[in-house]
Protein backbone atom coordinates (compact mmCIF):
# COMPACT_ATOMS: atom_id res chain seq x y z
CA UNK A 1 0.00 0.00 0.00
CA UNK A 2 1.55 3.60 -0.94
CA UNK A 3 1.74 6.75 1.27
CA UNK A 4 -1.47 7.85 -0.94
CA UNK A 5 -3.49 5.07 -0.02
CA UNK A 6 -2.42 5.20 3.75
CA UNK A 7 -3.80 8.75 3.73
CA UNK A 8 -7.30 7.77 1.96
CA UNK A 9 -7.37 5.28 4.70
CA UNK A 10 -6.56 8.13 7.43
CA UNK A 11 -9.59 10.23 5.84
CA UNK A 12 -11.90 7.17 5.78
CA UNK A 13 -11.26 6.64 9.47
CA UNK A 14 -11.47 10.09 10.24
CA UNK A 15 -14.71 10.27 8.32
CA UNK A 16 -13.35 12.79 6.25
CA UNK A 17 -14.86 12.47 2.22
CA UNK A 18 -11.96 12.99 -0.37
CA UNK A 19 -12.99 14.16 -3.47
CA UNK A 20 -10.56 13.53 -6.20
CA UNK A 21 -10.69 15.54 -9.42
CA UNK A 22 -11.98 18.28 -8.62
CA UNK A 23 -11.81 21.20 -11.30
CA UNK A 24 -11.16 24.51 -9.13
CA UNK A 25 -11.54 27.80 -11.13
CA UNK A 26 -8.01 28.69 -10.22
CA UNK A 27 -5.38 26.15 -11.56
CA UNK A 28 -3.30 27.76 -8.37
CA UNK A 29 -5.30 25.67 -5.92
CA UNK A 30 -3.84 21.83 -5.31
CA UNK A 31 -6.71 21.12 -2.54
CA UNK A 32 -9.20 22.71 -0.15
CA UNK A 33 -10.52 21.16 3.50
CA UNK A 34 -13.62 22.40 4.72
CA UNK A 35 -15.97 20.67 7.24
CA UNK A 36 -14.78 17.02 6.68
CA UNK A 37 -14.48 17.05 3.02
CA UNK A 38 -10.82 17.04 1.19
CA UNK A 39 -10.74 18.39 -2.83
CA UNK A 40 -7.93 17.50 -4.52
CA UNK A 41 -7.35 19.70 -7.94
CA UNK A 42 -8.27 17.01 -11.65
CA UNK A 43 -5.05 18.33 -12.88
CA UNK A 44 -2.80 16.55 -9.75
CA UNK A 45 -0.73 13.98 -11.95
CA UNK A 46 0.65 11.27 -10.02
CA UNK A 47 -0.58 9.62 -6.28
CA UNK A 48 3.14 11.42 -4.81
CA UNK A 49 1.24 14.58 -5.87
CA UNK A 50 -1.57 13.75 -4.50
CA UNK A 51 -0.10 12.10 -1.28
CA UNK A 52 1.10 15.78 -0.73
CA UNK A 53 -1.35 17.76 -1.01
CA UNK A 54 -4.15 14.65 0.72
CA UNK A 55 -1.22 15.02 3.75
CA UNK A 56 -1.63 19.17 4.16
CA UNK A 57 -5.62 19.11 3.94
CA UNK A 58 -5.69 16.13 6.52
CA UNK A 59 -3.39 18.49 8.64
CA UNK A 60 -5.75 21.11 8.34
CA UNK A 61 -8.64 19.11 9.42
CA UNK A 62 -6.22 18.18 12.70
CA UNK A 63 -4.90 21.70 13.28
CA UNK A 64 -7.22 24.31 11.45
CA UNK A 65 -9.69 26.58 12.93
CA UNK A 66 -12.14 28.37 10.32
CA UNK A 67 -11.28 29.78 7.03
CA UNK A 68 -7.69 30.65 6.39
CA UNK A 69 -8.10 31.23 2.92
CA UNK A 70 -7.19 35.01 3.22
CA UNK A 71 -3.31 34.95 3.89
CA UNK A 72 -2.55 38.34 4.20
CA UNK A 73 -4.37 37.86 7.68
CA UNK A 74 -1.03 36.73 9.59
CA UNK A 75 -3.20 34.28 12.03
CA UNK A 76 -3.99 32.39 9.00
CA UNK A 77 -0.64 32.63 7.95
CA UNK A 78 0.44 30.41 11.19
CA UNK A 79 -2.18 27.62 10.40
CA UNK A 80 -1.19 27.18 7.34
CA UNK A 81 2.60 26.76 8.56
CA UNK A 82 1.43 24.35 10.77
CA UNK A 83 -0.86 22.21 8.56
CA UNK A 84 2.10 21.96 6.18
CA UNK A 85 5.15 21.27 9.09
CA UNK A 86 2.47 18.32 10.52
CA UNK A 87 2.43 17.07 6.14
CA UNK A 88 6.18 17.23 6.18
CA UNK A 89 6.29 15.35 9.59
CA UNK A 90 3.73 12.66 8.37
CA UNK A 91 4.86 12.00 5.12
CA UNK A 92 8.94 12.53 5.49
CA UNK A 93 9.92 13.15 9.46
CA UNK A 94 13.23 12.81 10.74
CA UNK A 95 12.84 9.74 11.31
CA UNK A 96 12.12 9.04 7.11
CA UNK A 97 15.50 10.46 6.11
CA UNK A 98 16.60 8.46 8.31
CA UNK A 99 15.09 5.41 7.00
CA UNK A 100 16.09 6.62 3.16
CA UNK A 101 19.76 6.36 4.68
CA UNK A 102 19.00 3.15 5.74
CA UNK A 103 17.90 1.94 2.65
CA UNK A 104 21.16 3.66 0.88
CA UNK A 105 19.55 6.61 -0.86
CA UNK A 106 22.20 9.01 -1.72
CA UNK A 107 20.38 12.19 -2.93
CA UNK A 108 17.23 13.73 -3.23
CA UNK A 109 15.55 12.33 -6.05
CA UNK A 110 16.20 8.94 -4.18
CA UNK A 111 15.07 10.16 -1.09
CA UNK A 112 11.42 11.33 -2.22
CA UNK A 113 11.10 8.06 -3.93
CA UNK A 114 11.80 6.49 -1.26
CA UNK A 115 9.47 8.12 1.21
CA UNK A 116 6.82 8.38 -1.79
CA UNK A 117 6.82 12.38 -1.99
CA UNK A 118 7.39 14.75 -4.77
CA UNK A 119 10.92 16.26 -4.97
CA UNK A 120 9.09 19.73 -4.42
CA UNK A 121 7.67 18.44 -1.25
CA UNK A 122 11.25 17.32 0.02
CA UNK A 123 12.61 20.28 -0.71
CA UNK A 124 10.59 22.35 1.19
CA UNK A 125 10.09 20.02 4.35
CA UNK A 126 13.95 20.50 4.57
CA UNK A 127 14.12 24.26 4.25
CA UNK A 128 11.49 23.71 7.40
CA UNK A 129 13.49 21.52 9.19
CA UNK A 130 16.30 23.98 8.67
CA UNK A 131 14.17 26.67 9.65
CA UNK A 132 13.86 24.60 13.26
CA UNK A 133 17.18 22.66 13.78
CA UNK A 134 19.28 25.08 11.74
CA UNK A 135 22.32 23.31 9.78
CA UNK A 136 21.85 19.86 11.13
CA UNK A 137 20.23 17.68 13.58
CA UNK A 138 21.17 15.13 15.74
CA UNK A 139 19.02 11.96 16.06
CA UNK A 140 20.37 9.08 18.36
CA UNK A 141 23.79 8.60 16.57
CA UNK A 142 22.65 10.17 13.34
CA UNK A 143 23.16 13.55 12.04
CA UNK A 144 21.39 14.98 9.55
CA UNK A 145 22.81 18.01 7.75
CA UNK A 146 20.57 20.30 6.12
CA UNK A 147 23.32 23.15 4.89
CA UNK A 148 25.45 23.29 3.45
CA UNK A 149 23.86 20.64 1.52
CA UNK A 150 21.62 17.05 2.85
CA UNK A 151 23.10 14.48 4.22
CA UNK A 152 23.32 12.07 6.74
CA UNK A 153 25.91 10.53 8.57
CA UNK A 154 25.63 7.43 11.36
CA UNK A 155 28.23 8.05 14.55
CA UNK A 156 29.94 4.76 15.66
Amino acid sequence: MNQYEKLLQTAEKKHIQVIENYEFQSSRIKGLYCDGIVALNKNLETEKEKACILAEELAHHDTGDGNIIELSNSNNTRQEARARFCAYNRLVGLQGIINAYEAHCHNLHETADYLEVTEEFLTEAMDCYRSKYGLCTRVEQYIIYFEPCFGVIKML
